[in-house]
Formats: C-alpha cells, sequence, structure tokens
C-alpha cells in the first residue's frame, strides 16, 4: 500500500498530496474487505500521518466514495492532504476543543462520549475501545462520529488493540450503511486529530481524535438529500431525527447483503 504522491502549491503555502488505494481489486469496498485488510489501511494512515506530520502541520485523510460524491474512480482509494497551514474546519476545532478544556478541564469530545454513552439513544455501535453515534448537530441524514473511548490526540498514538478494534467496528458501520438500501453506500468521511508539524510537542491534550461520516443517501439507493435554498442561505433543515436515524442504522444486520448464505454463516460465527 504504497501511496502516490503529488506536490502543489496551496492558497496558503505549499501542500503535498497522495492518493492511497485499498485494495488491488477495483470491485472491492471497505465493507467487504476483511478485518485484518482494513486493519492494514488503519496502519497505513497511521504511518503516512506520521510521515508527513513530520513536515507539515495538518495532515487531512479523506475518502469519496462514489460517483454521488463525485469520485470518478471507482477503485477503493483515499486521499491524503498535508498542508502548510490548518484549514478552516480544523482552525474553528482548535478553537472550540480548546476553549472548552479550558473551561471544563476535559477535552470536550471526551465529555461528549460520555455523555452519548450514558443517553444510549444516538448510539449506533459500541466495543471496548470505539463508539459510533448520530452527533445531535448532524446535518446529513446518516451522518455519524466515530470516536475512541481514551483520550487519543492522533492516529499513530493508536495501540495495536485499538486498532484491530477499530478496523472491526468500520467494517461494521460500514456494513449496515450498504444495508441500508442494499445499494455501495456513498459517503464522503475524513479524520480529525491535534495538529502536527513542528508544533507537535506542544500541548494538545484538549484534541481528541475523531472521523467524520458524511452520506448524502434519505431515502432510497437513489433519492438523495441535497444542500440547497434556505439550507445553503439560512440553515440546515434535517429530514429526520438523529435518534431516528441511529435507530435504524443500529436495527440494521452487520453480515454484508450480498454475501451468500455460506459467506453469510462465516462472517456470523466471526
Amino acid at each position: 500500500m504504497t501511496p502516490t504522491t503529488l506536490c502543489v502549491p496551496g492558497p496558503h503555502g505549499p501542500m503535498e498530496s497522495k492518493v492511497m488505494c485499498f485494495h488491488p481489486w477495483s470491485d472491492v469496498t471497505l465493507p467487504l474487505m476483511s478485518v485484518p485488510e482494513i486493519r492494514t489501511v488503519i496502519d497505513a494512515w497511521a504511518s503516512v500521518t506520521e510521515e508527513l506530520g513530520a513536515r507539515y502541520p495538518w495532515v487531512q485523510i479523506f475518502e469519496n466514495k462514489g460517483a454521488m460524491m463525485g469520485c470518478s474512480n471507482p477503485h477503493p482509494h483515499c486521499q491524503v492532504w498535508a498542508s502548510s497551514f490548518l484549514p478552516d474546519i480544523a482552525q474553528r476545532e482548535e478553537r472550540t476543543q480548546r476553549a472548552y478544556q479550558s473551561q471544563r478541564g476535559e477535552p470536550l469530545l471526551m465529555e461528549y462520549g460520555h455523555q452519548e454513552l450514558l443517553r444510549k439513544e444516538r448510539l449506533v455501535l459500541t466495543s471496548e475501545h470505539w463508539l459510533v453515534l448520530v452527533p445531535f448537530w448532524a446535518v446529513w441524514p446518516y451522518q455519524t462520529l466515530l470516536l475512541p473511548r481514551r483520550h487519543v490526540r492522533r492516529l499513530p498514538e493508536l495501540t495495536p488493540a485499538e486498532r484491530d478494534d477499530l478496523a472491526s467496528i468500520m467494517k461494521k458501520l460500514l456494513t449496515k450503511y450498504d444495508n441500508l438500501f442494499e445499494t455501495s453506500f456513498p459517503y464522503s468521511m475524513g479524520w480529525h486529530g491535534a495538529p502536527t508539524g513542528s508544533d507537535a510537542g506542544a500541548n494538545w491534550d484538549h484534541w481528541q481524535l475523531h472521523a467524520h461520516y458524511y452520506p448524502p443517501l434519505l431515502r432510497s439507493a437513489t433519492i438523495r438529500k441535497f444542500m440547497v435554498g434556505y439550507e445553503m442561505l439560512a440553515q440546515a433543515q434535517r429530514d429526520l431525527t438523529p435518534e431516528q436515524a441511529a435507530e435504524r442504522l443500529r436495527t440494521l444486520p452487520e453480515v454484508h447483503y450480498r454475501l451468500g448464505q455460506k459467506d453469510r454463516e462465516t462472517a456470523t460465527i466471526a
């Protein structure tokens, strides 16, 4: 899994981008890969974060899946953009997490995850080391947030056990997505962790590693949500509540709809 590298000038300084293929087969997506194969992807994510993070303050890993999300190449892959500046959303997360830590004495997303575990109504999946939930602020119909239970600032800090567990819960989440409308579910996803670069050794304890999943489908494999009109000019509107979305995802099977009966039995045992 050797990424292809491209160096380009960015709006605020130099940038470096990479494309990372997940699998040699072009008709395989992450939910159809094995847990060990997904674990290899996670290790590659951690390695590229460490490599580029030595030179750049922000390393953005993201995956656009499906033509609906503008992905022109069906081969399973992600992109990595490293920049010499903090992008707008990273700056916003930096400000809010730092302010919360200063006021409350603990990381914002650690406390938020704890509150969602207590409430349970917006949880989709939980495991020993991770939780998946539909955040109360979600604007996309089946938007989810993936959080480690332990305080972790960046992907390279994950232990082997946490990486194994992450591979497992990612496979379950993405299988549920595909099973929702029995289609290869499109989405954009990405990881956010503490800034890197020359200031990596500073105190970033207010940061908590997390991944955002933004899927556009609303009612079927072909009917999507559009952020237009009032939503672009005034305020986002939800077509179903976060609690309804979480319940629907939670009740879906964790075995992929494309698997045959024998494969289903094997997957259930595993």
